[in-house]
């Protein structure tokens, strides 16, 4: 079997799907996207196939190797999220091609179905609310909220004031057989997230997701040492080398790895069994389209110590058979490779340029903030 051609789909919202296309006719799909950079990464993708045409599409960890070591300047998001979604389209040619799910190649499945939680959005605690319940009214058992705006590296008690507010009223109507997350999406310094976790922890939230910027990991170990609240990070990390100092320093002790940045489903599993040996758990992200979801929810049937699924599309509109969630929770999928068909006729008036970027946000005096 040979790689024929890489074909890549820009699809709004935002994503970009690839078909990789081989000799024997099986088709595999991947996700190889990075948000507001998916044309960067695309170009990525057509550098790299002047290597992987040709080639086997069964020899996954080889090609891995020598995308991501050839590469000499190795790591990083573009270069990572193009090898992520090539990586992933192989896993589902290996899968097809033997008839089994990605997961049985993987050691088969620890489980019958995977937790997936919803985010929740909100202005003011009411909104929080009012999307919580709406959630939980469709079968949710887990919800994350992210309660901030744009903080400054120290800031107002009426800044925590405000947030706290937002998470303490969703955990009261909620009440407490509901899990809780609250994404601070690194917009909080080191001691802002002390402070803010120390005013979290009497609402017992699920993990304090990216409290502080991933960057500097003895800053985040200092926030996981002064709460009790589970920290969890990982979406802008890449490989198992990004995941290394993280566990080695207990900053998590809930890592995130995206599948479709941080190398692919195989790295993805290398990341868990290292994590497993420092008793860490999985909770993947994937604010993505459907074919990075298919291949988190492979991955996630077969680790021990997976713990939660970040809900991203589950397909309607773009699969022929979407996912469902039912009671909190998506069967573990039967078919096989990542167990998806693209509905080609329903996304061909979702293609479009790539043009999609971030818009950023900026602090009162005018300098930039992050978001």
């Amino acid at each position: 079997m040979r790689i024929t051609k890489l074909e890549l789909i820009h699809v709004r919202p935002r994503w970009l799907f690839l078909k990789m296309y081989t000799d024997e006719g099986i088709v595999g799909y991947g996700e190889p996207i990075l948000e507001g950079k998916a044309r960067t990464v695309e170009m990525a993708v057509k550098e790299l196939s002047v290597y992987i045409i040709g080639k086997d599409p069964r020899m996954i960890t080889h090609h891995w190797q020598a995308m991501y070591r050839w590469s000499f300047y190795r790591g990083g998001p573009i270069i990572m999220s193009a090898i992520s979604g090539i990586e992933q389209a192989m896993w589902d040619i290996l899968g097809k091609s033997l008839s089994q799910p990605v997961y049985q190649l993987l050691g088969g499945p620890t489980r019958k179905r995977i937790k997936v939680y919803a985010g929740i959005g909100g202005g003011s605690p009411e909104e929080c609310v009012e999307n919580a319940l709406k959630r939980v009214k469709q079968g949710f058992k887990a919800l994350k909220i992210c309660p901030f705006d744009v903080t400054r590296f120290v800031d107002t008690p009426k800044v925590i004031r405000e947030a706290v507010e937002k998470v303490k009223a969703v955990r009261e109507a909620v009440g407490d057989n509901i899990d809780v997350a609250v994404e601070c999406h690194g917009k909080l310094s080191p001691p802002m997230a002390i402070i803010m976790a120390k005013a979290l922890e009497p609402y017992y939230p699920m993990f304090l997701e990216e409290p502080c910027l991933p960057e500097y990991v003895d800053a985040m170990a200092k926030v996981a040492r002064s709460t009790s609240i589970p920290i969890a990070t990982g979406e802008r990390l890449f490989t198992r080398w990004g995941f290394r100092e993280v566990l080695e320093k207990q900053a998590a002790s809930i890592l995130q790895p995206d599948l479709s940045h941080a190398g692919g489903i195989l790295e993805c599993r290398l990341i868990a069994a290292m994590a497993e040996t420092y008793f860490a758990a999985i909770a993947p992200h994937c604010p993505l389209g459907p074919i990075a979801f298919a291949a988190c929810l492979q991955l996630d049937a077969c680790i021990p110590n997976f713990l939660i699924q970040e809900l991203g599309c589950l397909g309607e509109g773009y699969l022929k058979e979407p996912f469902k969630v039912e009671d909190g929770y998506i069967e573990v999928p039967k078919k096989p490779g990542l167990g998806i068909e693209l509905d080609e006729e329903a996304i061909k008036d979702k293609v479009y340029p790539g043009d999609w970027t971030h818009e950023g946000v900026l602090h009162e005096d005018g300098s930039v903030a992050d978001f």
